[in-house]
C-alpha cells in the first residue's frame, strides 16, 4: 500500500517538475505584439489581412549578426527583411514606409490615429514605393540617428482583384525592452519553487 502511495507521488512529483520545465522553456517566447507583429515559435510574423510574412530586423555594424523581432535596440543603420509566408504575396505589388511617431500614439498605434493620409506623408522619413516581389524578399536598409518610437506600414495591392490589405506596427529604436527578461526569469523562480515544494512534500510520504 505504501509503496503504491509513493509511486502516485511520485507520478505527481514528475509531472510538476515537468510542467516548471516547460514553463521555463515557453518563457523566453513569451512577447507582447506591436500591432500587425506577433509572436510565432520565437519568429516575428506579420498580418497582412489573411496574408503573413515573416519579419526580421539586424543592425549589421553594432550588433552583427544578431536579430531583432520588434523593438532595434540602438540607433545606427538597420536593415529589416520581410520574407513571405503566403506565396500569393509574390503575385501581389507591396510598399513599405516608416513614419516617425508625431501623435505619440505609442506602441498600441492604429492606421486611423496616425491622422490620415497627408499626415503620414509628412510623418515619413522612409518609403520604398509599390512594387512587386517575386521572389518573396524584400529587403530595406534605414540609418536611424534619432531614439523614439516609429511605425512600419506595409501595404499590399492583390494586381488581378485590385484588393488591398495592410499591416501597421510601431516599433521602439534606442529602448530595449525587459518585461520579455522579468518574465523568463519569474517563471524560472515559479518552476524552481514548484520543484521545491513538492520534493519536500515528497519527504512526508
Amino acid at each position: 500500500m505504501a509503496s503504491g502511495c509513493a509511486r502516485v507521488i511520485g507520478k505527481r512529483y514528475w509531472g510538476f517538475a515537468l510542467a516548471s520545465l516547460l514553463l521555463i522553456a515557453a518563457a523566453p517566447s513569451v512577447c507582447f505584439a506591436h500591432g500587425g507583429v506577433s509572436m510565432e515559435d520565437d519568429v516575428c510574423i506579420i498580418q497582412i489581412g489573411r496574408y503573413k510574412a515573416h519579419f526580421t530586423g539586424y543592425l549589421p555594424a553594432s550588433r552583427a549578426t544578431q536579430e531583432f523581432c520588434e523593438d532595434i535596440p540602438s540607433i545606427g543603420n538597420a536593415v529589416f527583411v520581410i520574407d513571405f509566408i503566403s506565396d500569393e504575396l509574390r503575385e501581389m505589388e507591396l510598399d513599405f514606409r516608416i513614419v516617425r511617431d508625431v501623435n505619440r500614439a505609442g506602441l498600441g498605434a492604429t492606421y486611423e490615429e496616425l491622422g490620415g493620409e497627408k499626415a503620414i506623408e509628412d510623418a515619413t522619413i522612409f518609403h520604398a514605393p509599390m512594387r512587386r516581389y517575386p521572389r518573396g524578399v524584400i529587403s530595406l536598409e534605414y540609418p536611424f540617428v534619432a531614439k523614439g518610437t516609429y511605425i512600419g506600414i506595409l501595404n499590399a495591392r492583390h494586381l488581378a482583384t485590385g484588393l488591398a490589405y495592410r499591416s501597421i506596427f510601431p516599433f521602439r529604436v534606442g529602448r530595449v525592452s525587459y518585461l520579455r527578461y522579468v518574465l523568463y526569469f519569474g517563471a524560472v523562480l515559479v518552476g524552481c519553487g514548484l520543484f521545491v515544494w513538492m520534493a519536500g512534500r515528497r519527504t512526508y510520504f
